[in-house]
């Protein structure tokens, strides 16, 4: 079902979502760019439909809102811990195609890698609903169509800015709100079918030859191990963890989940001094590989999106999408 709203009629359905949801969507957010009086789009609760960015991408993920930099998991003292207390609100977001399909794979990583779902995403990310932003152009830098994930069904509702008005496609119409504000019309999703750039993805890489490859001595001269590429990543689920001990009583404290980066040093260091990957290239030849090849060979599916947002991010500029098309030219050249 379709529907078509007006921006007030669209900010009467945001008014009537916020009383049992937080809205999160891209917005611009001045004065928090890279540069001194530079803006940046990033993602932040809305209240009205107008805060939405539609014609940029945001430069961090969606996946804050639902998987938080740092999260609280409870409370400890000498005597025993209690359960850190979830919003009751359900989690509503904006967001586009690869970006759902990034949400299907940190799904894969944190609900079905191993024995049991990751108890801590598992609670916060039942609480969320997602709502699909067209797509009509690509942006610079991504390469979306190559890695497959342009398009997705995966959505409560889409939406789109078009002649002033907001389109929307309802799949699941959150407590029947989009039937009460909006007026009935045949509405599709529009997904960008072409992107500025493509890039050959290998599919038969062979480990030993792409080890003794020499571009990761490249890389690995230019990269500084910052790890802005893994914190922009929509994909990307590495944590470590934190035990928080209180000044006014050291018996008491907090353990929090933390993003962590398998690109920054010290992330592999083991008891004993013991350490895997010390060398920045060997690092990137880790990230590439599990975008590529490990974790498709265990869930069937790339875990690279193609967003893009790690070429923007990365201040040697090094490019993931390169790297990634150099290694599939490389490798039909080898079967050539």
């Amino acid at each position: 079902m379709g529907y078509r709203f007006t921006a007030a009629a669209f900010n009467q359905l945001l008014e009537s979502l916020r009383e049992k949801y937080r809205v999160y969507a891209p917005t611009l957010l001045k004065g928090k760019g890279k540069f001194s009086d530079t803006d940046l789009v990033g993602y932040a609760e809305i209240s009205k439909i107008e805060d939405v960015v539609f014609n940029q991408k945001s430069y961090f993920s969606p996946k804050e809102t639902f998987y938080p930099v740092t999260q609280r998991l409870f409370y400890f003292n000498e005597n025993g811990f209690s359960e850190a207390v979830v919003d009751e609100k359900g989690m509503i977001v904006f967001l586009r195609a690869c970006d759902i399909q990034a949400v299907e794979r940190l799904d894969k990583i944190m609900l079905e890698n191993g024995l049991s779902a990751d108890y801590y995403y598992e609670r916060l990310r039942n609480k969320l609903k997602l709502i699909v932003m067209d797509c009509q152009e690509s942006f610079d830098s991504c390469f979306c169509v190559s890695m497959g994930t342009n398009k997705t069904e995966n959505y409560s509702a889409s939406v789109r800015l078009e002649n002033g008005v907001y389109l929307s496609d309802v799949q699941e119409d959150i407590e029947g709100l989009f039937a009460f504000h909006g007026e009935t019309i045949e509405v599709s999703p529009k997904f960008v079918e072409s992107n500025k750039q493509s890039v050959k993805v290998p599919e038969n890489l062979v480990l030993e030859s792409v080890a003794a490859n020499p571009i990761w001595e490249e890389y690995g001269s230019r990269c500084i191990a910052c790890g802005r590429c893994t914190v922009v990543c929509p994909s990307c689920s590495c944590y470590t963890m934190q035990d928080i001990f209180y000044d006014d009583n050291p018996k008491c404290g907090e353990r929090r989940r933390v993003w962590a980066s398998c690109q920054i040093d010290g992330f592999t260091d083991m008891a004993g001094g013991h350490s895997f990957r010390r060398n920045n290239g060997e690092r990137m030849r880790f990230k590439v590989m599990h975008k590529i090849k490990d974790f498709k060979q265990r869930f069937g599916v790339h875990m690279c999106v193609g967003c893009g947002r790690c070429d923007n991010a990365c201040p040697e500029y090094i490019s993931l999408a390169h790297c990634i098309d150099r290694l599939g030219k490389e490798e039909a050249g080898n079967r050539g």
